[in-house]
């Protein structure tokens, strides 16, 4: 394969660096003047959001001033990554009552990203809100309406529609330059020991429980269910919601889609049986026929064969796709040539490269169109769309039947 550009060329081309993306702060209707700085608030301040913490550091114009986690030791960690006298709180309300509090990044897990997403519209906050935006198909447009309704920017955080590549990768696929479209293939393969329950030693006094089950059913506090919440269907989805979603959204982005109208799945316990609720090894078919379009997912957590990827299949050529490169593979007798880029150093299909940053420049999306009050890489209506896609796929998988998409 040849290489277009150099990786040098092609970061300096879409402008990577957080200096070419918010410089100057440039001043909003909303009242931001030329160089102040936003104040951000992150409800849910445990592992995933402090991965965005950091990544928040990274891009000029916005400091973290508060913090809000249920349990005593994520919000200590969300304190030592904040500002220095932080706002602290337990109750998100509390947080979402200040004045001086511009945006929030919400971190929770997934049934809450719903109610805390339509909070904060109402109260005045712009979002940043973990994927999967949605925790069932009925969520959806009570979403979409507070984004709408309270004039927000809200984005959903499928941090890929901010990658350069991927942006790059769009306009391949809708230029036509690789055929017709009937089939894409997406996985996300981990081997990884997700399912061993060792003692935590989680102080249940040290956890305000109630408020992490809101809206789920009410249940006795379980210290591996309250760290290991995506794979319990109270809390989270699975490999479907919590890996696909991210692969599902690029396919719909790419290819005009928005929900499948069938799924089939099947799901086994191969290591996590008598732990998980959720499979530990998935694969679904989803179908758009009046696009004319297939879309194949695979999942486990027992065998790392592809990593993560996705691949466009067209009848001039494949285009593959991970979080640091792309590469079109010519159909053979075809006229279009190979070619590649490679922004990230390591093996094809690792889950994250050193490039792109892609946490940070969605991050930095975020702010821009806090400021400019432009809709972002992936407003409340792209999350809605790959979320159902999900929900299709899980209904299928626990009803054992096909599902069919309902308006």
């Amino acid at each position: 394969m040849t290489t277009q550009r150099t990786r040098r060329e092609f970061l300096e081309q879409v402008g990577l660096t957080t200096g070419v993306l918010l410089a100057g702060y440039s001043a909003t209707a909303r009242g931001y003047a030329a160089n102040e700085t936003i104040n951000v608030g992150c409800i849910g301040s445990g592992g995933r959001c402090q991965h965005l913490m950091r990544a928040l550091k990274e891009v000029p114009g916005a400091r973290i001033t508060a913090v809000c986690d249920v349990w005593d030791k994520h919000l200590e960690a969300g304190k030592n990554l904040a500002e220095p006298g932080a706002f602290a709180t337990k109750d998100h309300r509390e947080l979402l009552a200040r004045k001086d509090i511009d945006a929030v990044i919400i971190g929770a897990p997934d049934h809450q990203h719903v109610p805390l997403t339509i909070e904060a519209c109402a109260a005045g906050k712009d979002v940043y809100v973990e994927k999967p935006l949605t925790h069932e198909l009925s969520e959806a447009a009570a979403v979409v309406r507070a984004q709408n309704e309270y004039r927000r920017v809200v984005q959903v955080g499928t941090q890929q529609r901010s990658m350069p590549h991927f942006q790059k990768a769009s306009e391949i696929v809708k230029s036509g330059a690789l055929g017709d479209i009937h089939k894409v293939h997406l996985t996300w393969n981990r081997n990884q020991p997700r399912w061993s329950r060792e003692k935590l030693g989680i102080d249940p006094a040290s956890v305000d429980w109630q408020r992490f089950l809101g809206s789920a059913r009410p249940q006795p506090f379980d210290e591996y269910r309250f760290r290991n919440w995506r794979w319990f269907w109270d809390f989270g989805g699975g490999i479907f919601t919590d890996l696909m979603v991210h692969h599902v959204d690029i396919a719909h982005w790419f290819l005009d889609l928005d929900h499948p109208q069938e799924a089939a799945s099947i799901g086994d316990m191969f290591k996590a049986q008598g732990l998980w609720e959720t499979p530990d090894t998935v694969q679904t078919l989803l179908r758009y026929p009046d696009r004319q379009v297939q879309v194949y997912f695979e999942g486990t957590f027992a065998n790392a064969r592809n990593g993560e990827m996705l691949e466009f299949m067209g009848s001039e050529a494949t285009l593959y796709l991970d979080r640091g490169r792309y590469e079109i593979h010519p159909e053979r007798n075809k006229k279009i040539a190979a070619s590649e880029m490679i922004l990230g150093s390591g093996p094809r299909g690792a889950d994250f490269y050193d490039q792109p940053k892609g946490e940070m420049m969605h991050l930095a999306n975020w702010l821009q169109c806090i400021r400019t009050r432009q809709k972002p890489n992936a407003p409340a209506e792209a999350g809605v769309s790959a979320a159902s896609a999900a929900h299709l796929a899980n209904q299928a998988l626990r009803s054992n039947q096909v599902a069919t998409w309902k308006a």
